[in-house]
C-alpha cells in the first residue's frame, strides 16, 4: 500500500522566513508527518528576503518555463528548491521576477501594502498546483497555511475540478490571526473571475478583506484547523456554521502529541467514510 501523500503549502517556512508561529509550523509539521509514515512535499513563495546563497536555492529547470496568465497578463513561473538536511525534506519555491523579486513580503518600507498582493496570491496558488501537475504527484491532502493560500481550495473546486490528478484530493485550511489590516485590491474578484470562476462561487471576495479570504477558504476546504489561539470572531462563526471536521492545534503543547494528533486528523480525512459537509 502506498504512503498517503500530504502537500503542505505555506506562506512562511523556517528558516527561509523570520521566526513566526506559522513559519515554525511550516518547518516542523511536514517533518513530523513524514516521520509518521507519510510522503510529504512543501511549497512557499520565494520572497526577495529569502537569501538564495545562504540557503542554497537552485532553479529546477524541468519544472520552470511555464507562463501563468493572471488578470490577462502572462507571468513566467520559476521553480526553485532547497533542502532542509536535518529533516531530509525539500522545499519548493514559487518565484517570479515581477511578483517576488522585491526585498519585502507584503508591504513596502513605509508600511503601505502592495497593490498586487491579490495577484501574487493567485499566482502563488496556481503556481503550486501547476508545479504539482508537472511533478505528476497526486496529493491525497493539501494543507494550506495562511491567507496567501486561501484561494487554493477554491481553485481546486473550480478551475481544477476536472483535473484527474486532483480528483481525490482533500484540502485542509489553517486559519491564523496575523494578517494585514487593510483589505486587498477592490478588483480582486474580477481577477479571480478571469479564470472562468463563477461570481457566485467567490461572492465573498466582492469585499476582499482578509477575514473574507479566510471565510472563502473555510467554505471550500474539506477540513479546518485553528492555527492560532485568537481567530477573528466572524471567521470562527463561519467555521462553526460550516460544521466541518475541525481541529484546534493550540490545545496540544507537547510536540509528540501535536504530531500524532495531526497524523490522526489526516487519517480521519482520508478515511473512505469521510464526508465533507461543504455547500456547493
Amino acid at each position: 500500500m502506498s504512503k498517503p501523500k500530504i502537500l503542505f503549502v505555506s506562506q512562511e517556512i523556517e528558516p527561509y522566513y523570520k521566526e513566526t508561529e506559522m513559519a515554525k509550523v511550516g518547518r516542523f509539521l511536514p517533518q513530523g508527518i513524514q516521520e509518521r509514515g507519510k510522503e510529504v512535499r512543501a511549497f512557499m513563495p520565494r520572497f526577495g528576503l529569502v537569501n538564495e546563497r545562504r540557503h542554497q536555492l537552485h532553479e529546477v529547470i524541468r519544472l520552470s518555463g511555464l507562463n501563468l496568465v493572471v488578470n490577462d497578463l502572462d507571468h513566467p513561473l520559476i521553480i526553485k528548491v532547497a533542502s532542509i538536511q536535518s529533516a531530509r525534506m525539500q522545499v519548493y519555491f514559487i518565484d517570479n521576477e515581477e511578483f517576488f523579486k522585491r526585498k519585502a513580503t507584503f508591504q513596502d518600507k513605509s508600511g503601505k501594502m502592495f497593490e498586487d498582493n491579490d495577484e501574487r496570491a493567485i499566482f502563488f496558488v496556481r503556481g503550486v498546483l501547476e508545479t504539482v501537475k508537472k511533478l505528476g504527484w497526486s496529493p491525497d491532502i493539501i494543507h494550506c497555511h495562511g491567507w496567501m493560500t486561501s484561494l487554493l481550495p477554491t481553485y481546486l473546486k473550480t478551475f481544477y475540478s476536472d483535473d484527474p490528478l486532483f480528483s481525490e484530493t482533500k484540502t485542509v485550511y489553517s486559519v491564523y490571526d496575523h494578517h494585514p489590516d487593510k483589505p486587498m485590491h477592490s478588483g480582486m474578484i474580477d481577477k479571480v473571475k478571469f479564470d472562468e470562476i463563477d461570481e457566485s462561487a467567490v461572492s465573498l471576495l466582492k469585499n476582499p478583506s482578509y477575514e473574507n479570504m479566510h471565510k472563502q477558504a473555510v467554505k471550500d476546504a474539506d477540513a479546518i484547523v485553528a492555527g492560532t489561539s485568537e481567530i477573528p470572531e466572524e471567521v470562527m462563526n463561519a467555521i462553526k456554521a460550516e460544521e466541518k471536521s475541525f481541529m484546534d492545534y493550540t490545545e496540544y503543547s507537547d510536540d509528540e502529541e501535536y504530531f500524532n494528533k495531526f497524523a490522526s486528523f489526516y487519517d480521519e480525512i482520508l478515511d473512505e467514510n469521510f464526508v465533507s459537509t461543504d455547500a456547493d
